[in-house]
């Protein structure tokens, strides 16, 4: 099957007091998805959504179970799948352009290429006006831009992303979904992204994972992301009846995920 396929995932911490059990982070995941699907993994603190992230990165081990990209087994970190994370991690020596042509360096593309890429990439995400400036005279915003364009301009097919806009302030999140949106649609990447944020999730996703203890509870497939591809402004999507009411829902679900 093409896509993200997880059997049977389960992942233990180890503890470091003799007399406690090891932490059990998931239990008996299971999930598939689609190739060019957008998954949002929500839940609360604590619930195994980043050590879910983190499994299909390759970044730890398993206990038990198997997870496969397009068939391949997922066993260690791969060019296939790339990560942003909440820290940017952007190298600060480099300028924009080079931040995100540094993936394409790293594959031996040639400079020509390279440079062509670079272009549609900042572009893609409004940064074509900023490739000579330095990491520290962006924004925050502007910085999260530059990590999810340095992703895209690698031979990824899946971008893995935990809670990026997390630090931004609410106009700057909405207007990121919405280029996060854009993305997905102009490159044709599968996307799963982790959050917290109710109306973040609902307003992306194809496939919205709710999590509470190590568990997946809920999977569901709304079709808000669809209507803004089809042109409906994000605030009239947001203030829908129907959005207010899938929010109330998945609110009282993630609650009682929690006790």
């Amino acid at each position: 099957m093409s896509g993200l396929v997880i059997e049977n995932l389960s992942v233990q911490y180890p503890t470091t007091q003799s007399n406690s059990h090891p932490t059990l982070a998931l239990d008996k995941v299971n999930l598939s998805l689609a190739a060019q699907s957008f998954c949002v993994v929500l839940g609360a603190s604590g619930c195994g959504k980043s050590t879910l992230l983190n499994s299909i990165a390759g970044f730890i081990p398993v206990t038990q179970g198997a997870l496969s990209l397009d068939g391949q087994a997922i066993t260690k970190p791969s060019v296939d799948r790339a990560v942003v994370f909440q820290n940017h991690a952007l190298f600060p020596w480099l300028n924009v352009a080079d931040n995100v042509s540094f993936a394409g360096k790293l594959a031996g593309v040639d400079a020509k290429t390279q440079a062509k890429q670079t272009e549609q990439i900042l572009q893609w995400v409004g940064l074509e006006h900023a490739a000579d400036k330095s990491i520290w005279e962006l924004s925050g915003g502007m910085q999260q831009r530059v990590g999810i364009a340095r992703v895209l301009a690698s031979k990824a097919k899946m971008l893995l992303l935990d809670e990026p806009f997390a630090a931004l302030d609410a106009f700057m999140r909405e207007s990121m979904q919405e280029l996060l949106l854009n993305i997905w649609q102009q490159s044709k990447r599968q996307i799963l992204l982790i959050s917290h944020d109710i109306e973040e999730a609902l307003f992306l996703a194809t496939d919205l994972v709710v999590m509470g203890q190590g568990k997946i509870l809920h999977h569901y497939q709304p079709t808000f992301s669809q209507r803004f591809a089809q042109g409906q402004s994000t605030r009239s999507i947001k203030s829908d009846r129907e959005f207010i009411e899938w929010r109330e829902q998945l609110f009282q679900q993630i609650v009682a995920g929690r006790i």
